[in-house]
Formats: C-alpha cells, sequence, structure tokens
C-alpha cells in the first residue's frame, strides 16, 4: 500500500517508523543551518535499521554518529542506533501549539523517590572517576563527574572536541591512545601522565576505551581520568632525605625521554603502516588506471565498429527504401492493370482460405474486408456454382487449370478461371480464381442462335 500526503519538513510534524526515507536534491537548496536541524528529525523518522536516500550531491556531513554509509556513491545511509546525540532534536514548530483552555506553564510531576536511583548518583558523584564519552572524532557527547583538572574550554569559536578542550601534559598521549584503541578495539590505558604546573601538578592514568556493547553506543570511546599519588611524594613520605633533588630531576626526565621514545615509536609504527596503505593504494590506483585504459580502447573501439555499423545500416535503409518505392510502383501498376480489365480476381491460399480480392469481388460474393482469412466456402455467393471449392481444390492437386462459364442468380453470365498461385521461387501457394463478365457475349450467342434456327426454317419452308 502506498500512502500520498503533503509534507512540510520545516512546518509538518514527521513521519514515525520509517523503513526508507528519501529525500533527493532537496537539500541542497535549504541553508546549513536548517540541514543540522534536519538531519537529527530524520534520524528520529527512521525505525531501527532504516535507509536514508539522499541526492547525489548530498551527503550526511558531520552526522556520522546518526547515520552509517552503505553505500556513499548511491547516497545510501543506515540509521544508527544512537541514545546520545551532540544536539537536541528541533521539532518542527507546530508541534507546540498550545490547546485551548490549556495552561503554557505545566506542573512538573515530582517522581517517586528511588533509593536505588538515589544511591547510584551519589555514587556516580563522589567515588567513580571522572570520564568522558566521545564520538570516533572525540567530539564530547556526554561528561561524568569533575574534568576541569584534564579539560578546559579552547580559546575563540566554542569547540567541543576533546583534543582541543584537553590541558598541556596528555593532549600528545591522548591523541595517540584514542587512535589506537580505535584502531585496535579494546581498552589501553596510559600512565604517569602529568597536568598542570609547578605545585598545582597532577599524577593522572587515562584510560581510553572502544565501545562494541550496547548497541546504542557501539562506535563511541569512553575516556576515563584517575587520579595517582605522584612517585616522588611517595618516596619523600617514605625516605625524606634518601633522595636528593637533582636525582628527583634525573628520574623525571629519564621517564619524559621513555615516553618520548615511545611516542616516537609509535609514530614510527603509524608511519610505516601509512607508507604501505599509501603503497597498496597506489597499486590499486595503477591497475584501476590499466583498466580505465584498457575500458577505454575497447570503448573506442566499439564506437568505431558502431560507426561502421551505423553506416552499413543506413546504406541498407536507402537500399530497403528504394525496394520499398520499387514495390509500391509495382503494386499500383497491378492494382490499376487489375481494375482496368473489369476482371474480379481471388486470391486463396493452400487451405483456400481468402488472402486478397480484387475490387468488384464483393459484387459477386459477399466480402467485406474482415473476410480475410475465412474460408471461401463459408462466403455466400451469386453463383449457380456449387462445385466451385471443389474444382479448386483439383486444380490444386493436379496444378492443370480449369475455366467454365458459370450463370449467376440474377441473369449474368460469367467465364470463371481457375489457376494455381505460384510464387518467384516456382512454390505453389494457393489458387487464383477470376470471373470475367460475359453477359453481353452470351445475349449475342443467344441471339445468333435464334436467327440461325429461323433462317433454317425458312430454308426448310421453301424446300
Amino acid at each position: 500500500m502506498v500512502t500520498f500526503a503533503t509534507q512540510n519538513l520545516i512546518m509538518d510534524p514527521p513521519f514515525t517508523k520509517l523503513d526508507i526515507l528519501i529525500c533527493r536534491n532537496l537539500l541542497i537548496y535549504l541553508t546549513p543551518e536548517l540541514q543540522k536541524k534536519l538531519m537529527p528529525l530524520f534520524q528520529y523518522s527512521l525505525a531501527p535499521g532504516g535507509v536514508l536516500f539522499l541526492g547525489s550531491a548530498e551527503t550526511v556531513n558531520t552526522f556520522t554518529d546518526l547515520f552509517a554509509p552503505l553505500n556513499i556513491k548511491s547516497r545510501l545511509f543506515q540509521r544508527r542506533e544512537s541514545i546520545m546525540q551532540a544536539e537536541s532534536i528541533a521539532f518542527p514548530a507546530s508541534f507546540t501549539h498550545a490547546l485551548t483552555g490549556v495552561s503554557k506553564e505545566l506542573t512538573m510531576v515530582k517522581p517517586a523517590t528511588n533509593l536505588q536511583s538515589l544511591a547510584d548518583q551519589l555514587l556516580l558523584q563522589h567515588f567513580s572517576p571522572p570520564a568522558v564519552l566521545t564520538n570516533d572524532k572525540g567530539d564530547i557527547l556526554y561528561i561524568s563527574g569533575r574534568t576541569g583538572k584534564y579539560l578546559e574550554p579552547a580559546a575563540g569559536k566554542a569547540n567541543w572536541n576533546i583534543f582541543a578542550m584537553a590541558r598541556e601534559g596528555l593532549r600528545f598521549d591522548l591523541g595517540n591512545t584514542f587512535q589506537k584503541a580505535i584502531r585496535d578495539k579494546k581498552s589501553i590505558t596510559v600512565k604517569g601522565l602529568k597536568v598542570g604546573e609547578g605545585d598545582g601538578t597532577q599524577t593522572v592514568d587515562i584510560t581510553v576505551q572502544s565501545i562494541d556493547e550496547p548497541e546504542a553506543l557501539r562506535g563511541m570511546v569512553m575516556i576515563v581520568f584517575t587520579d595517582v599519588a605522584s612517585p616522588l611524594e611517595k618516596k619523600s613520605s617514605k625516605r625524606s632525605n634518601a633522595v636528593s633533588s637533582g636525582d628527583a630531576k634525573v628520574l623525571e626526565l629519564e621517564q619524559e625521554h621513555q615516553k618520548f621514545r615511545e611516542a616516537l615509536q609509535t609514530s614510527r609504527e603509524e608511519m610505516q603502516s601509512s607508507q604501505e596503505e599509501l603503497k597498496s593504494t597506489n597499486e590499486e590506483l595503477q591497475s584501476t588506471n590499466e583498466e580505465l585504459q584498457s575500458t577505454n580502447e575497447e570503448l573506442t573501439t566499439s564506437r568505431e565498429e558502431m560507426q561502421s555499423l551505423n553506416e552499413e545500416l543506413q546504406t541498407v535503409n536507402a537500399e530497403q527504401q528504394s525496394k520499398m518505392d520499387e514495390l509500391s510502383r509495382v503494386s499500383n501498376d497491378m492494382r490499376n492493370l487489375l481494375n482496368s480489365t473489369e476482371i474480379v480476381t481471388v486470391f486463396l491460399d493452400n487451405e483456400l482460405h481468402i488472402r486478397r480480392f480484387t475490387p468488384g469481388a464483393d459484387k459477386l460474393f459477399k466480402l467485406i474486408p474482415g473476410d480475410v482469412g475465412r474460408p471461401l466456402s463459408d462466403i455466400v455467393n451469386n453463383l449457380l456454382y456449387p462445385e466451385l471449392a471443389e474444382e479448386a481444390r483439383e486444380v490444386l492437386r493436379t496444378l492443370i487449370f480449369s475455366e467454365k462459364q458459370v450463370p449467376s442468380s440474377d441473369g449474368r453470365w460469367f467465364s470463371v478461371r481457375i489457376m494455381p498461385y505460384r510464387t518467384m521461387e516456382d512454390v505453389i501457394a494457393g489458387v487464383v480464381i477470376t470471373f470475367a463478365n460475359i453477359t453481353e457475349t452470351k445475349k449475342l450467342e443467344a441471339e445468333l442462335r435464334e436467327e440461325i434456327a429461323r433462317l433454317k426454317g425458312l430454308l426448310e419452308a421453301k424446300d
């Protein structure tokens, strides 16, 4: 069943539970601000696993957390089951029309006290480590706990990307760990990172985990910050005079040197992997280029063949047109010849079915154009010639023509001639029956007979 309805995306309520939403070549006429409002609305309208079909020049832009690509070339995207959205859905204004007689300020019903919910909230606030939930690009979707020691808003335009908000000391290691966690699909922990300067320095362990379960959070990344006691502070509390300030500085430099070596090794591995990928991509592009060249040569050959075939077709068409003109002239000559002789002709096939008849045949037989294909014996005629069909079969069998003078019911006489129908290939394909009107000849013959009989009587009377 197909239901047709007028839909205004900006003003009308959205449809829901759609399996497929086709919106082709519409978004390109809308402003970017309006497109950003419509994308979450499309995700809300689609059923789980639903498909969004956009135009060839349209895309989901930055809403990769709402739609996963199925076929980029065909502009097919599948709805992602995401419960965390960076922006709230902007429903059309018609959703918010107040009903007559209903107060616009609704009294919020206070929910019943839930002991488990309050306990969970208390644990999250005071005992759980600060954490951040982001998408695969690092855009922050949810913050749990106090993260001010690790994140701060970047200067300039508001940017909720965790790499832009990470404080000094976390940014480099956080970026490497984030990419590695997404690539390896596992949880990675980096220990002993220092945040802050001077007396405000804090040692932090960060854990980055790519999420596969539950389904609604698949593809997102959880980042957990855990404060740890400084190794130097622990040593000073146990043995305050065992390590000098110089040794502490050397130890700190060694730790930083080790971190830089690990970061350099990771960068080298990533660069090597990138080079291999680029090499593989280059080989694929070369192979594709060769295939395209081969295809281009094939298309060029096909084009030449099509041109040659087109020329041949034009020549054949000209010959066919010439033959059709000649056939038309011959047909006109034959029609005029048959009409001028005033001889009625009927053409029959091998089954003695009517194939064609000339003008005047409708005066002997009750023929109409629709009778073509019917047996001649089924057609009523004015001739006193009941053995006509049998004579035609005999001629078709023996190939010896037959000729008889036959009267009609209205007093006319016809010379009926039945001959085999021969094709240009000398194949018998039926019979031809001609009817020549000999009424005048018969009248003259009767008059002559009467005159002869009269003269003969006179001669006998004289004798």
